[in-house]
């Protein structure tokens, strides 16, 4: 099976896990942890387009998992995390998974949030070696195996 085939299939393995776990995704910590794995794959390479923020967008306003919750304050959230990012990202990074940790006392969205970033990370067929590596050390952060995902 071609890469692009792969990351297709896993970005959609991973959308039909959190659709069945959605009722079970509805606290604050799990909003902030999926909007800073947001932001911090949408950072990864260093920069962000439009076409990055295009995607979460999409995510926001069709995810059905995040309809749980208000999309303003899922975009200002988002925002907020890059702002983090983009003013210093060594720094920014760490306060980021700081955020993403918020969700490790419950392990379905500890997983749910590393989906979410598999899911972004996937959205334009290019899950690249950046972007695989700091959902890799989200998920470090959310004391989840790697290797759970593929990573």
């Amino acid at each position: 099976m071609a890469l692009w085939d792969r990351i297709k299939e896993s970005a959609s393995t991973m959308q039909t896990q959190l659709v069945a776990t959605k009722n079970d995704l509805k606290s604050g910590a799990f909003r902030d942890a999926s909007m800073a794995m947001c932001a911090l794959v949408a950072a990864a390479d260093g920069t962000i387009d439009p076409d990055e923020r295009r995607r979460v967008a999409q995510l926001i306003a069709g995810n059905e998992v995040l309809r749980n919750f208000d999309a303003d304050d899922l975009r200002r959230r988002f925002e907020a995390n890059l702002t983090k990012l983009t003013t210093d990202f060594d720094f920014g990074k760490v306060s980021v998974l700081q955020e993403i940790a918020k969700a490790k006392k419950k392990p379905t969205e500890a997983r749910a949030v590393v989906q979410i970033g598999i899911v972004i990370g996937g959205a334009d067929g290019d899950f690249g070696k950046t972007e695989q590596a700091v959902v890799r050390e989200a998920c470090y952060a959310l004391d989840l195996p790697p290797h759970e995902f593929d990573l």
